[in-house]
């Protein structure tokens, strides 16, 4: 548990480590040795008070809203949307590290601030991303068998296939089966197995598009670049200075959710078992490839090219959108992009996007029509009185943006996500660990049982 295993200092471990990785652990550790009087106080003295009771609805209903789970990375904020840390996107990307001549925060940046609830500087970002490229490089045996996976595989069933063939290469796995691993290490492997992964993702997800797209003609990463940059690169699709930025962009925004999205929380939930971070994670990108989580963006990007092709070259006027969202609704179809399960307001990823938009390429067709959708869609919505949230999340730009650099291969637009959320999910394993959270286990009821007690 936190307070018992932030008591002792970091042991020695077998693996060797860089001065980078001991300033992230030292970082990590001084901040949990803050936080564990809060813990301890919170469980002691108000583990029984209640949060609120649940219902039969939330029962029935994906346990949508009840407060049970920790996530200390971010927090979902109804109007102001994520926060990583406390701070909201907008904060984070005007305070963190940015690639020479880019005005993005870098997503790598985040990642230390996931971790050490600080924003990190030049030199630790630097030093972070000479460690990351230090352990991207793939097995031969991993190489091997993504290459052999036919082509027409979905690009997210090979990166979980991907990342399940990189688990023997686990240290926490390692460790663990030795015997010898005490409760009070497992952040520390658990932060190793996080830095391998997430350096790894990349390359790993760069080369299943160039298998897939490129005809197998691969980008090799570039040890000059930043995470997201080089990733960026090694898609081979654009090398353009704006391509990464928008990459970097994307990565940053995705990062993390807290933990009751899908991803977030199977990645939680299967790391509690203490899986490591490759099994747990590639638990997360399974749940990821739901149609109902992250292939959001690449349905948006489809209906927005299918209302272009329905407008047959008309030019795209507030009062046009209008009718057509009323049309569109009335025959029982939905609009994606719009509304959010838990925001109340326009969601500030898809704010910062739109800027992004306007200032490259306002006049790209489908950013036209997406920046009308804007204006017309929302009120139309809110006439229903059905939709909490008219306003548009982070979907209804994402893939637009992709496209417009050439990344048009939309059953790839979900393993971009995948990238990104290798972040915040091994983020929150570190800390899982740290706390020392217990396996989760919910207690489930049935129908009969409902029935029962409801009288």
């Amino acid at each position: 548990v936190l307070c018992r295993s932030l008591s002792t200092p970091i042991q020695r471990r077998a693996f060797s480590q860089s001065a980078i990785v001991g300033t992230l652990q030292s970082k990590i550790k001084a901040l949990a040795d803050k936080k564990t009087p809060q813990f301890q106080a919170l469980r002691k003295d108000h583990g029984d008070k209640s949060l609120g009771d649940s219902t039969v609805g939330q029962c029935i209903g994906g346990m949508r809203g009840i407060k049970c789970l920790i996530s200390e990375t971010s927090l979902l904020d109804p109007m102001e949307g994520i926060r990583y840390r406390g701070r909201t996107l907008q904060e984070c990307m005007d305070q963190l590290p940015k690639a020479p001549g880019s005005k993005i925060g870098l997503p790598e940046a985040s990642f230390w601030l996931l971790l050490t609830d600080e924003i990190p500087t030049d030199a630790e970002v630097k030093a972070l991303n000479e460690e990351l490229h230090k352990r991207s490089a793939l097995p031969d045996d991993v190489i091997k068998l993504v290459d052999s996976i036919p082509k027409d595989t979905h690009p997210m069933t090979q990166l979980a296939m991907g990342l399940l063939a990189l688990q023997p290469t686990s240290e926490f796995g390692k460790a663990y089966r030795s015997g010898n691993l005490k409760k009070n290490e497992y952040w520390q492997y658990t932060l190793e197995d996080a830095l391998t992964l997430v350096a790894r993702v990349p390359v790993l997800a760069a080369r299943i598009f160039c298998n897939v797209f490129q005809n197998g003609k691969h980008v090799p990463s570039d040890p000059s670049l930043d995470w997201a940059g080089n990733y960026a690169n090694m898609l081979g699709v654009n090398d353009s200075d704006k391509f990464k930025d928008i990459t970097r962009l994307y990565l940053m925004l995705h990062a993390d959710h807290e933990a009751g999205n899908v991803s977030a929380h199977t990645t939680h939930l299967v790391g509690s078992a203490l899986s490591d971070p490759y099994y747990s994670f590639a638990a997360g990108v399974c749940g990821l490839a739901g149609p109902l989580h992250g292939l959001a963006n690449q349905e948006c990007l489809r209906w927005l090219k299918n209302t272009h092709a329905t407008l047959g070259g008309q030019e795209p006027t507030v009062e046009l959108l209008t009718n057509f969202a009323k049309d569109t609704l009335a025959s029982g179809k939905v609009i994606p992009g719009f509304g959010h399960g838990v925001l109340r307001n326009t969601d500030p990823r898809y704010t910062i996007q739109r800027q992004f938009v306007q200032e490259n390429f306002p006049d790209d067709p489908l950013a036209k029509l997406a920046e009308v959708c804007f204006q017309a869609i929302p009120p139309v919505l809110e006439a229903t009185g059905k939709v909490k949230n008219p306003w548009p999340n982070v979907d209804a730009l994402s893939g637009t943006c992709m496209q417009y650099f050439g990344l048009n291969q939309e059953d790839y637009y979900t393993v971009v996500f995948a990238v990104s959320r290798s972040l915040g999910c091994t983020s929150n394993l570190v800390w899982s660990r740290l706390m020392g959270l217990p396996i989760e286990r919910p207690k489930s009821v049935t129908l009969d049982w409902l029935s029962q007690n409801v009288k």
